[in-house]
This record gives structure tokens, C-alpha cells and sequence, in this order.
């Protein structure tokens, strides 16, 4: 199980350190690029504001881990949930902000990144000003996918993002 982790963890790197390679000398860098396009437009109850989710890799994987890129439009976020296998969150463009229940929540940006233990209950999102984007890897997915729970109020989204 730990190869398993390590060799998903490995590929994660790999995928967003390709977003910080150079292009050609010739080509204009454009400062609102993202390497990973955003895919489809959510419309699920589980999130608040404009989402779009694109799920990169094989769907009968036998590593027990899926991966996706997260965009999120400014003050958009995910609901409260949690993960049986735990989450790891790497921050690919633009603000945004992680709370495990009962914790303060943290600045994230570009390059950062979030380890989230199995079934800590938390959210993530978009600063109230910034587009924000992820790669989501969930891990263990054997133990089951995420758990939702009730939204993110729009006190406690102030509270967390002031």
C-alpha cells in the first residue's frame, strides 16, 4: 500500500511540475494559463458558485486513487466533506483556502500544497477575489469515495477568508 502511495504521489509531482516548465523562447507566456484544461461545468449540490471538474486518469485503476483538476470561479467552494482514504490538494493557480472543521483555514497558492488525513471533515475554495485551481488526488479509494456534508455558510466563509 505504501508503493502505492508513493508511486501516486510521484506521478502527482510529475504532473504539476510540468505546469511550471518553460515554453519555447518564442512563445509568450501567457499569465492566466494552466496547463490542465477545466473540463466540465459542475452542477451538483456539493459545491457553492461555479465549478469545473476535469478527471484525469483511468476510471478501473488498480492503484486505489483518482485524480482530477478542481477550478473554481472566485468565492466558489466545495461543501464540508471527508475522504476514508485521505486527500492530498496541489495547488496548480490563482487563491484559495483550506479549513478542517474546528481549525483556522489557510492561504493556499499556486505550489502550495494540502495532506488531508483520512475523514477529517474540511473544505476548499476560491478566494472571495481569485479563480483558484487544484489537482485533487483522493487516495484509498477502495475505502470509499468522499463523505458530503451540510454547505459552507456564507458567515463561515467570510469568517475563513477575511
Amino acid at each position: 500500500m505504501k508503493n502505492i502511495f508513493r508511486y501516486c504521489l510521484l506521478f502527482c509531482v510529475i504532473l504539476v511540475a510540468s505546469c511550471t516548465m518553460n515554453k519555447s523562447s518564442n512563445e509568450p507566456l501567457a499569465l492566466n494559463e494552466t496547463c490542465f484544461p477545466k473540463g466540465e461545468l459542475l452542477n451538483s449540490p456539493n459545491f457553492s458558485g461555479t465549478v469545473w471538474l476535469n478527471m484525469m486518469g483511468a476510471k478501473d485503476t488498480t492503484l486505489h486513487a483518482s485524480y482530477g483538476n478542481v477550478t473554481f470561479e472566485p468565492g466558489a467552494r466545495t461543501n464540508w466533506h471527508s475522504h476514508p482514504g485521505g486527500q492530498i490538494l496541489f495547488i496548480t493557480k490563482g487563491k484559495g483556502y483550506y479549513q478542517a472543521k474546528g481549525q483556522p483555514s489557510q492561504l493556499l497558492q499556486k505550489g502550495d500544497f494540502v495532506e488531508i488525513q483520512p475523514n477529517i471533515v474540511h473544505w476548499h475554495g476560491a478566494a472571495p477575489d481569485s479563480e483558484f485551481a487544484h489537482i485533487a488526488v483522493s487516495l484509498n479509494t477502495d475505502l470509499g469515495g468522499a463523505v458530503w456534508f451540510s454547505t459552507v455558510l456564507e458567515e463561515e466563509y467570510l469568517e475563513a477568508t477575511k
